[in-house]
């Protein structure tokens, strides 16, 4: 292998190595702080995430409407040329990305806005 060549997995390992170290370092100053200030960091791990299905739902399915929408588009409002060997070129791809983006965007307001309709009409049983 040439130099190049072993760089690539040095780079995956280091990289994999060091995003471990830094969320258990990272998770590790974040405890020290809630003792110094009297927090029990344990009382705050096991929270009930009620909305964690939601969230990913309304994340999913907007992002699902998105790459829909992209194909709609795509195909009937935006067609490419076909190339002498009859294929589509592939002028329209970030259509793809910009609304997938923008409806997994849309799914989590959607969900932001009900988790704090139910907070804000819940607050003073909490």
């Amino acid at each position: 292998m040439n130099g190049a060549e072993v760089l690539v997995p040095v780079t995956m390992f280091a990289g994999g190595f060091a995003m471990v170290f830094g969320i258990y370092y990272l998770k590790t100053r974040q405890n020290l702080a809630m003792i110094e200030k009297g927090m029990n960091p344990k009382e705050f791990a096991n929270r009930p995430a009620p909305y964690k299905n939601l969230k990913w739902a309304l994340l999913l399915i907007g992002s699902g409407i998105g790459l829909f929408l992209a194909y709609l588009l795509d195909n009937y409002a935006l067609p490419a040329e076909i190339n002498k060997f009859g294929h589509r070129g592939d002028e329209n791809v970030p259509i793809y990305f910009a609304l997938i983006a923008i409806g997994g965007g849309l799914g989590l307001f959607g969900s932001y806005k009900i988790e704090k309709q139910w907070w804000d009409e819940n607050k003073d049983k909490v």
